[in-house]
């Protein structure tokens, strides 16, 4: 079987924005990444994109402190139209060593985009699949649940478990989703190391970005 075409592949660095304003103008159509600092944002990002180096991976969490953005080739809409698009790459939540008056900071930008951004068409969660959800993951879900915006959580590290514990792990998300009516919101297994996963989480960020918002 030929191997499946990457529809992120081509990303290209463009800007780190310190506030929201400095990003580019709020047309086309964007995807965002978030994650505490430790749960392999960077790595799963360079994974989708089949570009190492394109996110810094660091043994210090907590390297991304800027909105990053992530230019992809231009993508055509559900009408047919051409769709200029991008990957946004959030500031690591944890924020590790960083002071409390940035860390403050970060938190107001994030809120900002989050609600202000018309571009965004979904949010790509990461969540290490060894622990269970923290409080800024319940709280990205329970926002995008809020204002319908999609959330696709990708539950990162799953080389680390057994394939049993990995299915646990995400069966015991789709049940706390039907708990908290999480409805909009979608889960994977994933390793960015055996790229396990890979494919179906690029098919869904290819989905969201060529998809209207509601």
């Amino acid at each position: 079987m030929p191997p499946i075409p990457n529809p992120l592949q081509g990303a290209e660095f463009v800007l780190a924005a310190h506030r929201i304003g400095q990003m580019p103008a709020d047309r086309g159509a964007e995807v965002a990444f978030a994650g505490r600092s430790n749960a392999g944002k960077s790595s799963a990002l360079n994974a989708l994109t089949a570009h190492k180096g394109l996110a810094r991976t660091s043994k210090t969490p907590g390297r991304t402190q800027q909105l990053v953005v992530f230019s992809l080739p231009a993508k055509v809409d559900a009408a047919g139209n051409p769709l200029d698009v991008r990957l946004i790459d959030l500031p690591g939540y944890g924020y590790a060593k960083v002071p409390e008056d940035l860390r403050e900071h970060w938190k107001g930008e994030i809120d900002l985009y989050l609600h202000q951004r018309e571009s965004l068409r979904g949010l790509i969660l990461i969540v290490d699949i060894r622990h269970p959800l923290k409080d800024f993951d319940r709280m990205m879900l329970g926002f995008c649940a809020g204002t319908r915006l999609p959330c696709h959580v990708l539950l990162t590290k799953a080389d680390k478990i057994s394939r049993g514990q990995a299915g646990s792990a995400l069966q015991a998300l789709h049940n706390e989703y039907n708990r908290e009516g999480w409805h909009n919101a979608t889960a994977q297994i994933f390793s960015s190391s055996e790229k396990t996963g890979v494919d179906e989480a690029r098919a869904r960020v290819q989905q969201l970005l060529v998809s209207p918002r509601d």
